[in-house]
């Protein structure tokens, strides 16, 4: 089974998280709670008329966590990511951990981006193609990483699920599209 380890447990980490978890990649959250979710109130999220980003925050967690079995290390801080090989080792306090693939969302902050060797655009964005993947194979950016001051919840969600659905295709070898009817919805 393929593993995907996902480095910040924002909108976007953890969208990006719940889609591989719930499609049978095992998938590891490394996050150290400092997302700007903890000082938003969503008024402008599609479904959400209005929540506290905190409990925005607490729900997201409990869904891929409980509901979609996401391995969430919380309060634990990425260090580095190298590829080696065919796959990425991630060093979270102090310790190594191998994946197939990573998920970066940390917000603004691009430093393992650029560690890892992942382009950047004019802007001092990383540059990611429509489904979010960098410049380096199997390695994907996320929601502020890639735009410059575009920041919103709902756009970085989406650039998470982005990145998830690209994995997932790779992974089945073919376009993949995670989408639950009435019928497999009631199975879950």
């Amino acid at each position: 089974m393929a593993s995907v380890i996902v480095v910040g447990g924002g909108p976007a980490g953890l969208s990006a998280a719940l889609f591989t978890s719930k499609n049978g990649l095992d998938t590891t959250v490394f996050d150290t709670d400092k997302t700007w979710m903890h000082k938003a109130h969503l008024f402008n999220y599609l479904g959400i008329r209005s929540m506290d980003g905190d409990v925005f925050l607490d729900r997201a967690r409990e869904q891929a966590t409980t509901d979609h079995g996401v391995d969430l290390q919380e309060g634990v801080e990425v260090s580095a990511v190298e590829q080696d090989g065919d796959s990425f080792v991630v060093t979270a306090d102090g310790e190594d951990h191998e994946a197939d693939y990573v998920v970066l969302a940390t917000g603004a902050n691009r430093d393992l981006a650029e560690d890892l060797g992942c382009a950047f655009t004019d802007e001092d964005v990383v540059d990611v193609n429509v489904s979010m993947e960098t410049s380096v194979d199997d390695a994907y950016a996320t929601g502020a990483m890639v735009r410059a001051e575009e920041w919103q919840a709902i756009i970085s969600a989406g650039d998470g699920a982005a990145a998830a659905l690209n994995v997932l295709s790779k992974e089945k070898g073919e376009h993949f599209h995670d989408f639950d009817t009435p019928d497999t919805a009631a199975q879950r």
